[in-house]
């Protein structure tokens, strides 16, 4: 299974780039806000999305296809309908993992990523497992060792 914890913190040690597709540029959404923890662990974040020119610094390419380097992790913040080609052109690339987002499970995406050697996680957040298995959990105030509902003074 490719949500065991061994699992996910060897793909999370080993990727350098991640390819989001579905990269949203406005701060307040998941995507960017997962992205731009995951560039400041380090990791190359390369955008996929064909509205914006750049997103995080980084241009930002059409489709997995457009970009001239290679990729580990190809996370996709899409629709669960969306992701079966996304995941023909994550193998098309040569990425080595598949990785679908909270709320996304694609079955047939996961058996394509499968069949053809990619490491597949379905239904999880990079950022949240990120920082689970490596120790971030304290970034942005969670895990503050304060349970409140009310703001600090």
């Amino acid at each position: 299974m490719g949500d065991d914890i061994p699992t996910l913190r060897r793909i999370l040690r080993d990727a350098r780039t991640i390819a989001v597709v579905g990269l949203s540029a406005e701060w307040h959404r998941p995507s960017y806000f997962a992205a731009k923890y995951m560039q400041g662990k380090g990791y190359r974040i390369v955008p996929v999305n064909p509205r914006y020119p750049e997103i995080l610094g980084e241009t930002s390419y059409a489709r997995l296809e457009d970009i001239p380097f290679p990729v580990d992790i190809v996370d996709v913040f899409r629709r669960e309908s969306d992701v079966g080609p996304i995941a023909r052109s994550a193998v098309a690339i040569g990425a080595k993992c598949l990785w679908q987002q909270l709320g996304v499970k694609n079955l047939e995406a996961d058996r394509i990523a499968r069949e053809a050697g990619l490491d597949s996680v379905m239904d999880r957040c990079v950022k949240i497992e990120h920082a689970r298995l490596f120790g971030g959990l304290h970034w942005a105030g969670v895990n503050t060792k304060v349970v409140s509902a009310r703001r600090p003074v």
